[in-house]
């Protein structure tokens, strides 16, 4: 399949662009154009495009890259809308998402469920785990406390 493309001759920091019908698995770069059907320079803006020669390989079923056909449509040589080239941004996301959800506390229900569960291995049933005698939870909501 044929395409209407540009091909890059500028040089470093002054690009030019040549529009080339070329088949579309040949690299841009390769110099295998079949025919050259205008320029384009991007800084002043300048294009020449044979229209003629265009709305032929069109006619024949080349088809024009994305950027192309845009140029192609802004210069009236075809009708249609005009495709967004450029890359889609993604929103950004919001500070909860991508926090993880936080556990909520286990009501008495949910406290009776827990006893159904397995017990860690090495723990027997009878035996509870030594609490120590100082709350230490209460310590840790004064210096929260305090921070804050």
């Amino acid at each position: 399949m044929l395409k209407i493309r540009m091909q890059r001759t500028g040089r470093t920091n002054a690009p030019s662009f040549r529009i080339v019908v070329v088949e579309h698995t040949e690299s841009p770069k390769t110099g295998n154009v079949v025919e050259k059907l205008g320029t384009y320079n991007p800084k002043t803006k300048e294009r020449t495009l044979n229209g003629e020669r265009i709305q032929y390989w069109l006619s024949v079923g080349a088809k024009a890259s994305d950027t192309m056909h845009n140029m192609l449509i802004s210069a009236g040589i075809i009708e249609g809308k005009k495709v967004n080239v450029l890359p889609q941004k993604s929103p950004p996301k919001k500070e909860s998402e991508q926090k993880e959800p936080e556990t909520k506390p286990a009501s008495a229900e949910g406290f009776d469920e827990a006893k159904d569960e397995v017990p860690a291995p090495g723990l027997k049933d009878d035996v509870k785990p030594e609490v120590p005698e100082g709350d230490k939870g209460e310590e840790r909501e004064k210096k929260e406390e305090k921070a804050a």
